[in-house]
């Protein structure tokens, strides 16, 4: 099943854009993203544009157990 979405564009007085695309939340619920997740955009061809999701890091910081 598809989840249809419009790209949004915002358009700056300093002559910048910028293009959102919104992924709808039960999309994200399914994928189980979580908020400032990184994700990378690969174009595959034209009509293709694959949502890669970064590999999460399983190290956590240490505590440091010496300081006083």
């Amino acid at each position: 099943m598809g989840y249809p979405s419009k790209v949004q564009l915002i358009e700056r007085t300093n002559q910048t854009r910028q293009f959102y695309l919104i992924c709808p939340a039960p999309l994200a619920e399914a994928l189980e993203l979580e908020k400032g997740e990184p994700i990378e955009w690969v174009v595959q061809d034209r009509n293709t544009l694959i949502v890669r999701r970064h590999p999460k890091t399983s190290a956590k910081p240490r505590k440091d157990t010496d300081a006083r």
